[in-house]
């Protein structure tokens, strides 16, 4: 499983960041979270808000900081 933070490394990055860890360790699950902060990454993977939530490269949220629960039910799909 691939999960990136898409951002610029503001306050609301790393708060999905966070989430997303938070959520990963509840699982039991063993993947990484990468953080991508380059703008030209960010923007050729077509999302135009940050931050953003990528799960096996479909993006799942943009522009918001989705709940620890959300992001569980998402990696569960």
């Amino acid at each position: 499983m691939e999960i990136k933070i898409l951002g610029s490394g503001c306050m609301k990055c790393k708060k999905l960041y966070e989430n997303t860890k938070q959520a990963v360790e509840e699982l039991g699950i063993g993947t990484d979270v990468e953080k991508i902060e380059n703008m030209d990454r960010i923007i050729s993977s077509g999302v135009m808000l940050t931050p953003a939530l990528v799960i096996d490269g479909k993006v799942k949220a943009s522009g918001r900081i989705p709940t620890v629960a959300e992001i569980k039910e998402w990696i569960r799909e």
